[in-house]
């Protein structure tokens, strides 16, 4: 007679972003099983990096946040490592600031005798396809759908600027919002075609260096951009407050746009030791 074995379901983690390796099975300890094996090593060595208890509570939250099925909580936690990593690699001693009820920045962070903070937040696009009005911008009948999103998408990020500023006015040390746009295509869904969107990205620069101007509590803004492509200038001029680096469409485990925009109003500017780091990790 043959003999039967039950079966037993385990559920496979897909690839994130920038993990690459094999899918694992979900085990329950440690919860780092869930995690792919470059985002397992990038956490493994922050929390060798960091010894206060702060920043180990708040590694344990990510680790959870990244073995949830929302893409959102996902991508805000691993925007978080992925930054905080570059940081260490770069020389800089961080610590993982606790979370409270008074929203305050993400990182604490110490180069030499000089300190800053980072505030990481991480933009996805809806579930649903929506096509976003642009209340008082006059529509180009000659404007193509592409760029028509990419106006969306600077709009976008124009309001997560000014969100998240809000939080941030109280610091009196250099303080640094860093956006990662891992979905730039403004919908995210198993049955939604996935849309490229064309970003003019000195106009972007130039719309950000704008804004920053009116909010000198914030010192730059340090921008990962994933899946947009760059449209070629149509203006000669260089930003002197700009410092950017656009990749090949196939280099897929580094953003294809990251860019650096220090805010020329800035109260608390970045020192020139903390802004070549940030030029480094671009």
């Amino acid at each position: 007679m043959a003999r039967w074995r039950s079966r037993r379901t385990v559920k496979l983690v897909g690839h994130m972003r920038d993990g690459g390796g094999i899918p694992r099975p979900v085990r329950k300890d440690p919860p780092t099983e869930r995690l792919s094996r470059m985002v397992e090593d990038r956490w493994t060595a922050l929390h060798r990096h960091c010894t206060d208890q702060s920043s180990h509570l708040r590694l344990g939250r990510l680790v959870h946040r990244l073995t949830q099925d929302d893409v959102g909580v996902q991508e805000s936690a691993l925007a978080e490592l992925e930054l905080a990593a570059q940081l260490v690699r770069s020389g800089v001693r961080i610590t993982f600031l606790p979370e409270s009820q008074a929203r305050t920045a993400d990182l604490e962070c110490h180069v030499g005798g000089e300190r800053f903070f980072i505030e990481v937040t991480a933009m996805v696009g809806s579930s649903v396809r929506r096509r976003v009005p642009l209340r008082g911008i006059e529509r180009d009948e000659e404007q193509s759908e592409e760029e028509d999103r990419g106006v969306i998408l600077t709009h976008r990020v124009l309001a997560r600027i000014r969100q998240k500023s809000k939080q941030l006015i109280d610091y009196h040390d250099p303080v640094v919002l860093h956006i990662s746009i891992p979905r730039a295509d403004l919908a995210v869904g198993l049955n939604v075609r996935r849309e490229e969107i064309w970003l003019d990205v000195k106009a972007f620069a130039g719309a950000v260096t704008v804004l920053l101007t009116q909010l000198p509590h914030l010192s730059a803004v340090f921008i990962s951009l994933w899946d947009v492509v760059p449209l070629p200038s149509k203006a000669g001029t260089r930003l002197a407050n700009v410092e950017l680096v656009e990749r090949a469409k196939h280099q897929r485990i580094m953003p294809r746009v990251r860019m650096l925009i220090q805010n020329p109003n800035a109260r608390m500017p970045l020192t020139e030791r903390e802004a070549d780091i940030f030029c480094e990790m671009l």
